[in-house]
């Protein structure tokens, strides 16, 4: 059994590397380093606030085929919160996170169909998705205005340029190992988004903390029921040495 489930993990990391290889080699390119993301699956308001972002800003494009609505009392939002502040007039609670663009229609317009958000997370790691949402940037040579120093020539536009602004490039010359080279970084621009930028980093944050609890919902309980588990286990370990005991006594008399 532990072999045929690590072959199965092996596999499916084998896939999975094959898939994603030419988007994880063009953010490797980069050189840009990741950032921590502060994931933290038994924050509740994080999630809740991460699900509002996630649902107002990303499902114009994206969807989550595979989660559904009511799945959200989880992190602790009532059917009534669902249906008021996430759900828009036609959907129901029970229903998948589905939007109304068509694929076909979004290859077409925008040359490549926005990727299913539900398994985003385990795909592309969330350290990854937090730099990239703090690394967009003004580049009027792009066609959609916005370019990316995780991702360069990225294809999709800034999706949270109302909270953050706009920023801008920044490049400075620095020494290193008696060389000078170029650090890029991103600046503030001249126009101020909704957020400042401790407020923006936490607004990533959650929705990033939101992207990793949709990819594995069951992942808190399974560790609750792990800890059961292990608990039993040990209680079981002391009847087991005491019938032990027990057992060794009369083979010994």
């Amino acid at each position: 059994m532990i072999r045929q489930r690590t072959f199965g993990i092996a596999v499916a990391a084998v896939l999975a590397g094959l898939l994603f290889a030419p988007v994880a080699a063009q953010a490797a390119g980069s050189g840009f380093p990741n950032q921590h993301a502060p994931v933290n699956l038994r924050d509740a308001v994080s999630l809740q606030r991460g699900a509002q972002l996630f649902v107002n800003y990303c499902m114009g494009c994206h969807s989550a085929n595979h989660m559904r609505f009511n799945r959200l009392t989880e992190i602790g939002l009532t059917e009534e919160q669902i249906k008021e502040y996430l759900l828009f007039a036609t959907d129901k609670v029970g229903s998948p996170m589905t939007i109304a663009l068509r694929p076909a229609d979004a290859k077409a317009w925008m040359g490549k169909a926005p990727p299913d958000m539900t398994v985003i997370a385990r795909a592309k790691r969330p350290d990854y998705i937090y730099t990239l949402l703090k690394s967009y940037y003004v580049d009027d040579s792009r066609a959609l205005g916005w370019n990316n120093l995780a991702y360069p020539n990225i294809g999709m536009p800034h999706p949270l340029w109302q909270l953050q602004g706009n920023p801008q490039l920044k490049v400075e010359e620095r020494e290193s190992h008696g060389h000078m080279m170029q650090v890029k970084s991103t600046a503030p621009g001249d126009m101020p988004g909704t957020l400042n930028a401790l407020e923006y980093d936490r607004a990533v944050g959650d929705l990033v903390n939101f992207l990793v609890y949709m990819g594995e919902p069951w992942k808190l309980q399974s560790h609750r029921i792990g800890i059961v588990v292990m608990f039993f286990l040990g209680i079981l370990l002391v009847f087991v040495y005491l019938l032990k005991l027990e057992f060794w006594r009369d083979i010994k008399h």
